[in-house]
């Protein structure tokens, strides 16, 4: 099986790694045989509380903390990140290198990542929704949330807001990682997380996205539920795409032959390029 494109990869260029490498990626690519990979880069704007205990502490959210112990994520890089693009390009020709971005929480922010996608050309825009509000003014991301929170009550918040999110006309064209209150899921004191309980939520994110013309992302940061795939078919999604979300190039297209598979299994094929998504069947 032909790998399909890597639509979610991150490298030096995004705030939050200082061990990613797009030269050392692109290596890893050529090595297994990728044909495509999309250097979708963190925009990020909300303003969030740094960890300071636990597994989330990383010397790159440390380093990027306010004195106040809140995270204010740096500008990207556009100049710098198209130029290493250009440079990755010359050096692996046989490697299909895309443009992209990754956009957190699009709808707070629509001005100022419009003016970012005037500074160049992003092949692959992904939509991400890392946050929520977390009492007076301020946001935290789920593993923050989670400690406080009913876990049942904050994914039906985070899945309550993807509908607002893809309601408008952001640029954007793939929901990344529906799931990703997943990755910090309680499961010592929720049990393990069953996305049954959820069906009702799911259904309506995913309908909506349909709606909107845009494609659901397979992350395979962790394997996605089957059934959230089933349900996307369903509710009647176009296309999907396929992201590792690496931020390390170790990790670019890992568990792509599985979620690939998966894929097919539910109704969804390779297009006629390798870097087009993966389509519905007809």
């Amino acid at each position: 099986m032909t790998l399909p494109a890597d639509s979610h990869v991150h490298s030096e260029f995004s705030w939050d790694t200082q061990v990613g490498s797009m030269e050392g990626t692109c290596a890893r690519a050529v090595e297994i045989g990728l044909p495509v990979v999309a250097f979708t880069e963190h925009v990020d704007h909300t303003r969030w509380a740094a960890p300071t205990e636990g597994p989330y502490v990383s010397v790159e959210l440390t380093a990027a903390a306010d004195p106040d112990g809140k995270i204010t994520p740096p500008a990207f890089d556009v100049d710098g990140y198209l130029a290493a693009i250009e440079r990755c390009r010359d050096r692996f020709p046989g490697l299909r290198i895309l443009t992209g971005l990754e956009v957190g929480e699009p709808h707070w922010y629509a001005e100022q990542i419009a003016k970012i996608l005037a500074a160049g050309t992003f092949d692959r825009v992904l939509g991400s929704l890392h946050c929520l509000p977390d009492g007076a003014g301020g946001h935290a991301e789920p593993w923050a949330l989670f400690p406080h929170r009913d876990p049942a009550e904050l994914v039906r918040e985070y899945l309550t807001e993807i509908p607002r999110m893809v309601a408008g006309d952001d640029p954007f064209t793939i929901l990344a990682h529906i799931d990703y209150p997943l990755r910090s899921w309680p499961a010592d004191r929720a049990g393990p997380f069953d996305p049954a309980s959820f069906e009702d939520e799911f259904r309506y994110a995913l309908s909506a996205l349909a709606g909107s013309g845009r494609a659901l992302e397979i992350n395979t940061r962790i394997p996605l539920d089957a059934t959230i795939l089933r349900w996307w078919h369903e509710a009647g999604g176009d296309a999907v795409s396929f992201g590792s979300d690496a931020h390390r190039p170790e990790l670019v297209a890992h568990g792509f032959r599985e979620a690939a598979a998966m894929a097919e299994a539910h109704g969804f094929r390779a297009g006629t390029t390798p870097y087009a998504l993966w389509a519905r069947r007809p």
